[in-house]
């Protein structure tokens, strides 16, 4: 069964290197929309990567929005990019103040940024909104790395009436992508800012990579297990929580697109 599917990705291939998560992103966008799937795929405009090599341009239309994240006020620019081997458009989620950074979560030392957290959060309202601009409802959400894992909380409670939202399905793929400490231990509260009441938000008072699943979990209806190696914790927490898993595959598998296919009809059965 043909669907429209946003796809979340904190990193794909070629802006990143052609390799694990990137490249299964890359592969998963151009397998879907083979099968007579209709695509939109979004991610950050790091700063590390090249705009004119790539060809990002500014989408004027769907760019001026701002946000307020943390009683920030934020410009939200969209960019847009091809890949032409894969025939797909690529969406970018940029902001001077979150994204110009020449690199991507860790700065040059290896230590990942103080306010990743409030770039997540602005990645995924900026998704969201963008994804509203184009008046685009999706049949599934299908949200790849930490970085993208807020997006299902703000589906879910923020834009819960939202019409294009309402009947969304909405599947996270975990990866070998832990952080060592937890985040900003502000999250809570920003995440409250946004008009989000739930009793879950206590998991989030220490913000672990586990924690951040744990409270990301209330609001999934699927999970996928992309890479070999997960953390361990967190798997665990996700194959004891109910929610339908599709447990990992080598993507060299004859049918391995096909079991992400009949992964998103199931979840609408």
């Amino acid at each position: 069964m043909a669907s429209k599917i946003l796809y979340v990705c904190q990193q794909i291939a070629p802006y990143f290197p052609e390799e694990g998560e990137a490249l299964l992103c890359r592969q998963l966008v151009q397998a879907m929309q083979e099968r007579g799937n209709e695509i939109r795929t979004f991610m950050p405009r790091y700063g590390c990567i090249n705009e004119r090599r790539h060809q990002l341009h500014e989408v004027i239309r769907l760019s001026g929005m701002n946000l307020i994240i943390d009683d920030n006020d934020l410009q939200l620019i969209i960019k847009v990019a091809s890949i032409p081997a894969a025939r797909v458009q690529i969406y970018f989620i940029d902001n001077d103040d979150y994204f110009a950074r020449k690199a991507a979560l860790t700065d040059a030392e290896g230590l990942y940024f103080p306010d990743n957290d409030e770039r997540a959060l602005f990645f995924a309202r900026g998704v969201i909104e963008t994804v509203k601009k184009l008046r685009w409802m999706p049949t599934v959400v299908h949200c790849h790395g930490w970085f993208s894992a807020l997006v299902p909380v703000y589906l879910k409670t923020m834009f819960a009436d939202e019409p294009l939202f309402r009947n969304v399905k909405v599947v996270v793929s975990l990866y070998d992508d832990a952080f060592p400490d937890p985040l900003d231990s502000g999250l809570r509260e920003k995440i409250a800012g946004e008009s989000i009441k739930s009793k879950n938000l206590a998991l989030l008072d220490t913000p672990s990579y586990e924690n951040l699943h744990r409270f990301v979990m209330n609001y999934v209806d699927g999970v996928a297990i992309g890479s070999e190696q997960v953390d361990a914790p967190t798997l665990e927490m996700v194959r004891a929580s109910g929610k339908p898993v599709l447990e990992y595959q080598s993507p060299a598998e004859e049918d391995f697109f096909d079991n992400y296919m009949r992964f998103y009809d199931a979840l609408h059965e």
